[in-house]
């Protein structure tokens, strides 16, 4: 498989030789979660959050920042720490409404992505949002997303919704208050964000949804362009991203797909914006985040350690389909070491870019910029995940 960023690589090789030594990866006390989902007897906490999107006509930068928020939002979930030592599982849905093409029984909501861990999937889902003029009717949608998705029943799981569009919140049959009384019977909180000036949003009723739902109503301008900070450990990290890739072997029915998959999520984070795309590393640099066990044989041996003796050898890579198991076995194993290296480097590198960029911001003093889809929802998951006895640094 081709590999992204190829030139980046060459670059970073010179830059890494003459001017950075990576420096060891801090000590992280929290105790990483297995895709098993315990350790000792202990269950790891959940994170399930549904994005409900406008796509009528006037969002297009909604979606533009929904594309690049993904990958720091999971982040942000990922740096939490919950009250057993664990770190939370992270399942995400999506949702678009306003579309006149919809269903118009359905009230113009579509289900793209029930929750998911598959964050390649869900990023490609992103990025093939369009716009289409329609109704918004955010009741509705919130409701649907209540009533369809698999909503965990431990009250000591973070449940959230976060709903972003403009229009008046109250169109459509269904009234929001019936949305209200089902999150509350499920535990969950329903945060809206309004696209477009903070008094403007609450005559138009989104504050309402929030206040019963027991979440936030905030604003936004959905039209900001994408922060996008460079930074002289951006090479570095995507050549880690190559070298990351290098570590992953496909099998089974899923294996060429995920791959491709990986690939493209790579490429089109990339093209979108830089930073995003570092973000998209970080994330990935992560196992309890990026799990790919379906698709991959070090991910799945991580999860059953007798894989290499059940798994169809006729679907794994050419040059492994001569092997033998115990031979398969070493190479995995082999792989999997190399991989917790990579990832040890991505954390050690990223916590110099972000000291970087905390500084650089401080310097151009960008604190005044306009509020944005993914400093709020940053800004909201860190409090409201408190509730929960998750803490994120």
């Amino acid at each position: 498989m081709t590999q992204l960023f190829k030139p980046t690589v060459i670059v970073c090789s010179i830059l890494a030789a003459t001017y950075f030594i990576p420096k060891p990866a801090p000590v992280n006390k929290k105790v990483l979660v297995t895709e098993s989902n315990e350790i000792k007897g202990k269950a790891a906490q959940k994170i399930q959050a549904a994005i409900l999107l406008d796509v009528s006509n006037s969002m297009d930068g909604l979606i533009e920042q929904a594309k690049a928020q993904l990958w720091n939002m999971v982040s942000v979930m990922g740096k939490a720490t919950c009250d057993n030592g664990l770190a939370p599982q992270i399942e995400i849905a999506l949702y678009e409404y306003g579309r006149s093409n919809n269903d118009v029984k359905a009230g113009f909501v579509k289900q793209v992505s029930g929750f998911t861990s598959d964050l390649d999937k869900l990023s490609q889902q992103l990025f093939n949002l369009t716009t289409n003029g329609g109704d918004e009717y955010c009741g509705q949608v919130i409701y649907t997303s209540l009533k369809d998705l698999t909503w965990d029943s431990d009250p000591n799981n973070y449940k959230v919704i976060f709903i972003a569009g403009n229009e008046d919140f109250l169109q459509g049959r269904l009234q929001y208050t019936k949305a209200c009384d089902e999150a509350k019977q499920k535990g969950v909180i329903v945060n809206t964000i309004y696209c477009g000036e903070r008094m403007q949003g609450i005559r138009e009723h989104w504050n309402l949804n929030a206040e019963c739902g027991n979440g936030s109503y905030t604003n936004i301008n959905q039209n900001e362009k994408t922060e996008d900070i460079p930074t002289p450990y951006d090479s570095t990290i995507f050549a880690l991203n190559n070298q990351l890739n290098g570590t992953y072997i496909s099998f089974g029915e899923r294996g060429q797909a995920g791959y491709a998959a990986q690939a493209s999520a790579d490429e089109m984070n990339y093209k979108m914006n830089k930073s995003v795309a570092v973000k998209r590393v970080t994330v990935k640099g992560k196992k309890e985040l990026y799990k790919n066990s379906t698709w991959d044989a070090v991910d799945a041996a991580e999860k059953d350690k007798n894989f290499a003796e059940k798994v169809d050898i006729k679907t794994l890579p050419d040059s492994l389909q001569k092997k033998s198991r115990k031979d398969i076995q070493l190479i995995i194993e082999k792989k999997a070491a190399e991989r917790t290296k990579i990832h040890k480097e991505i954390e050690s590198i990223n916590t110099q870019r972000e000291v970087y960029i905390a500084n650089e911001k401080k310097k151009a003093a960008t604190n005044n910029k306009s509020a944005t889809l993914e400093s709020e929802v940053e800004k909201i998951i860190k409090k409201q995940a408190v509730r929960y006895k998750m803490v994120i640094d």
